[in-house]
């Protein structure tokens, strides 16, 4: 079954709210997209989009709809603003996050991969979501006396 839809009439349960501060319209689940995910995130000023992360598997994509503000990416500050874009490739510990610099707000269309594993770091805080399993870990917990030999 094909779902076609308006941008300006997503249904109710495919848009998110974030503490009245951000919220995104889920517009490749509201189609039923299966591989990919395509998000309008909208930040009001002040706010941020999600915590500063990376990702193990999925690899993004974001272009500027609206608005400016500061994209921290890979330990860097840069201004941004409507029509900008940039690609986060996967793997490669690349942090990143959009902060709401400006005075109206930011809109961004969010595209990537769904992969079944991604495993968020979030470095400012050294934690460690597997979003698959709902688990986090703390990275100060690490084992000491731990080690991968099956024969001890």
């Amino acid at each position: 079954m094909v779902n076609i839809l308006n941008i300006n009439n997503i249904p109710d349960e495919y848009t998110i709210d974030f503490l009245g501060k951000a919220n995104t319209s889920y517009l490749g689940k509201a189609a039923g997209s299966d591989k990919v995910y395509i998000n309008i995130d909208r930040i009001l000023p002040g706010s941020k989009s999600a915590k500063y992360h990376s990702h193990t598997k999925q690899e993004e994509f974001f272009i500027i709809l609206s608005g400016y503000g500061t994209l921290r990416i890979d330990g860097e500050e840069h201004l941004i603003k409507k029509g900008d874009f940039v690609a986060k490739p996967a793997g490669k510990g690349i942090a990143h996050q959009f902060i709401n610099t400006g005075d109206d707000v930011l809109e961004i269309l969010d595209v990537g991969t769904k992969e079944y594993g991604d495993i968020a770091y979030y470095p400012d805080e050294d934690v460690y979501y597997l979003s698959d399993e709902n688990l986090v870990f703390h990275g100060n917990s690490k084992l000491s006396t731990w080690d991968s030999e099956p024969n001890k």
